[in-house]
């Protein structure tokens, strides 16, 4: 944010005062002599940007606005645009473009976000895009500022070297300490060998860790590897909860949440999230309508919802803290491997990282 201001400074038109006009008059600032392009690697996450800045930067008259897969501009909308919201594959497919050279020649601010992705297979794009902004500041000798941003990334003075930053004047690091709520971490090793069996123990430590966080008031978001395995757990959750008659800990007859649970449920078109959302569960990953997992994401948010079962999507940077963080199983299915493979520590992080709400 504190990036995106100074850029708005130094297009601050000349022929008025801070005195005079205010400085968030949106007609003090020069908004067609510069571009801002946020990279992040999810939808999901660039929705949620779009969202943010949308309403802290309403004030300034930047129009923010999301570029990706889900949604295209125009060559006039994004002419009008200031800040633009994309994906690494997206912003790869304009800068190699001719006719996007236009509008990139404007950009002074590129951010990018989860930069540790330099390590994984998407790496090379991201690598590209810092390769043509390097380039682009070579060539016009023309000055654009680069931000990485990341959570999770040991070696950030290697990474801030790859981005020629200057470590007195760029370098930022923040330790634990920075934490609001200290993060206390605990591991239950299942030894059973039989696959049907470690499966329903899953489910019932599961189940176990969800009653007692439930029981003190608190959300709980649980992380699964696959978008089948969200709804099964979900619903085997929902299943334990009226077997053993403790419902009423997940949702509370009589309560505005269960009103507007009810209400909400009738115009939800994933199946498993209708079946579990009523009882105070919910699901979330990248193969549901952008409707429901908007819907999910207010819900949880406001605290109408108070376990959550979802994919990787929402530990890459998606706003939805919760109290408390499950990882079920450190083991995800690698097609092009053909076997089950660990989780990386860096994806552990990143899930956990979502717990630490007061």
């Amino acid at each position: 944010m504190l990036a995106m201001l100074n850029i708005l400074g130094q297009y601050r038109k000349t022929n008025e005062t801070e005195q005079d006009e205010g400085i968030n008059n949106p007609d003090m600032y020069d908004r067609s002599s510069f571009k801002i392009v946020y990279v992040a690697p999810m939808k999901a996450l660039v929705q949620e940007v779009v969202k943010n800045f949308s309403k802290r930067l309403e004030q300034y008259g930047i129009s923010v606005k999301e570029l990706s897969g889900d949604s295209s501009l125009t060559r006039q909308q994004i002419a009008e645009t200031q800040l633009l919201v994309t994906t690494p594959e997206k912003w790869d497919v304009v800068t190699r473009q001719g006719e996007g050279r236009a509008y990139t020649q404007l950009v002074k601010l590129v951010i990018i976000d989860e930069i540790h992705l330099l390590h994984d297979d998407r790496g090379p794009v991201l690598e590209t895009i810092v390769s043509r902004v390097i380039r682009q500041v070579e060539t016009n000798a023309e000055p654009i500022r680069l931000v990485g941003l990341s959570a999770t990334l040991p070696n950030y003075v290697d990474v801030a070297a790859f981005l020629r930053v200057k470590p007195e004047k760029g370098l930022f690091f923040f330790d634990q300490s920075y934490r609001p709520v200290p993060l206390q971490m605990q591991y239950i090793g299942i030894t059973e060998r039989s696959a049907f069996k470690r499966y329903q123990l899953q489910n019932e430590l599961c189940y176990e860790k969800v009653l007692a966080q439930r029981r003190l008031g608190n959300q709980i978001l649980i992380f699964v590897h696959s978008r089948a395995e969200t709804g099964k757990t979900a619903k085997t959750l929902k299943d334990f909860a009226i077997e053993r008659d403790e419902l009423s800990n997940f949702m509370r007859d009589g309560t505005a949440s269960q009103e507007i649970l009810r209400e909400e449920s009738a115009s939800v078109k994933n199946a498993d999230l209708k079946e579990v959302i009523q009882h105070g569960f919910a699901i979330h990953h990248a193969g549901m309508t952008r409707s429901d997992r908007e819907l999910v994401e207010d819900l949880f948010a406001d605290g109408h919802v108070g376990v959550l079962v979802s994919t990787a999507t929402l530990a890459w940077g998606v706003n939805l803290p919760a109290h408390a963080v499950i990882i079920k199983g450190t083991q995800i299915y690698d097609p092009s491997k053909g076997s089950w493979v660990e989780l990386s520590p860096l994806d552990v992080l990143q899930m956990l990282g979502r717990a630490g709400t007061l």
